[in-house]
Parts: C-alpha cells; structure tokens; sequence
C-alpha cells in the first residue's frame, strides 16, 4: 500500500540514502550536473534542519511502510507578485514506480504549496528526460521557460 506523510527526523538516514540516489541520477544525465548547486553537491542540508524551515515541506513517501521516495518543496515569496511554490525534487526509487507513490508525492507538494498562499509550483526536468516531463504533464505541468548555460574555462 502507497503512503505518503511529512519526514521525521527518524527518517534522516533513510532520506540521505534516498537524496544520494536521486543527485547519482540527476548527473548521470545531460546537464544534470550543472543543475545542482556547487554548495550542495554532496546533498542539502540534512534533514533535521530542513524540518525546522517553515517555508519548506519534506515528506517521504512509503510502500508498505517501507520509505521508498521523497518530495521536497519550498516557498518563493515574488515581492509584490505572490508566492510560488518549487518542487526540489520528487523521487522514487526505480524499483517501487509505477504504483503512484510519485503521484501521490506531487499531489500532497502541492496542495501544502496552495495552502501556503502560492500562485503555482516550479519543477525542473532536464533536457532529453521523458520520464520527468511526462510525469509533469500529466499532472497538468506546461513548459514555461528553458535555462541555458554555458561555463567558463
């Protein structure tokens, strides 16, 4: 059975285990290195302070009670214009996909970023990942703006 619910500190070990996979795999692909902050290669901040920023939701997501994904959002506030709402990551270990658990994950982000007061939520889907892309549009996601980069020798 598919679960979802906010992290504990608990979940600290489980959750860095979790995070250290979806970073492996997010640079695996193109331009996935350059779509993680320096500062934070190795992870962000450990859960335990994650837990403590009101302006963030971290949650887990579980099959049969075993922690198998997580969601990490935050609030921007737009100065004057709102507040929008991004979606850090939402990941589900390979072998436990394909039941909803990341659905499940990306509906309860959500509906915390309403609550906030947000006018909508950002994610990030690299170049040439179908599986995020078709994971966002499903869930009524539109492209709004493409980044390029390009680095300095």
């Amino acid at each position: 059975m598919e679960a979802v619910r906010e992290a504990m500190p608990a979940d600290a070990q489980r959750y860095a285990e979790l995070e250290a996979e979806f970073l492996a795999a997010l640079v695996a692909q193109r331009g996935g290195a350059l779509a993680i902050d320096p500062l934070s290669v190795d992870g962000g901040p450990p859960l335990p302070v994650l837990l403590e920023d009101r302006a963030r939701l971290v949650l887990v997501g579980t099959l049969d009670s075993v922690v198998t994904g997580f969601a990490h959002s935050h609030v921007v506030d737009l100065e004057g214009h709102g507040r929008r709402g991004v979606l850090d990551a939402c990941y589900v270990e390979p072998g436990a996909r394909g039941v909803g658990l990341g659905r499940l994950l990306l509906d309860e982000v959500m509906s915390w970023l309403r609550r906030q007061g947000c006018l909508g939520v950002d994610g990030v889907a690299l170049p040439g990942d179908r599986g995020a892309k078709n994971f966002y549009e499903a869930a009524g996601f539109k492209a709004r703006l493409l980044t390029m980069h390009h680095t300095f020798d």
